[in-house]
């Protein structure tokens, strides 16, 4: 069972794992996050590879997909649904492109937490502008 920290860490690796390659921005992306983040500020960073290599491992499995998916929503309060694809979204945003891959998968995690489209528009509107580059 996760709790809410490896829930949302687990968001963030697989959007980052979608597409078969985890760059360094989409991991730079995620320490900042667990880092900086008001939900994080009480989580032992020194864990963030043991969580990391979790679900990695999780993802090995055939149906390792669905149950980490179930997984999160089992572990987050309903409250931090939006949380949890924002950050999804950040992890896509990273590399200024998101593949087809990631963008599958968040549609995938958007309905999992049943985020309503025009709040998943707004969550993804803000994670272009803030990873926005010139």
């Amino acid at each position: 069972m996760l709790d809410h920290h490896s829930a949302l860490i687990h968001v963030m690796v697989l959007v980052s794992a979608a597409d078969a390659d985890m760059t360094d921005k989409e991991l730079e992306t995620i320490g900042e996050n667990v880092r900086y983040l008001p939900i994080f500020e009480d989580f032992d960073v020194e864990t963030l590879t043991d969580v990391t290599r979790a679900c990695t491992r999780a993802l090995a499995d055939a149906a390792g997909l669905d149950i980490i998916l179930e997984s999160i929503r089992a572990a987050l309060p309903e409250k931090l649904y939006e949380t949890a694809y924002a950050v999804a979204c950040d992890i896509a945003a990273a590399d200024a492109t998101a593949t087809q891959e990631e963008l599958r998968l968040l549609e995938l995690i958007r309905h999992k937490l049943g985020i309503d489209r025009l709040c998943a528009a707004a969550i993804e509107r803000g994670a272009r502008a803030r990873h926005m580059r010139l």
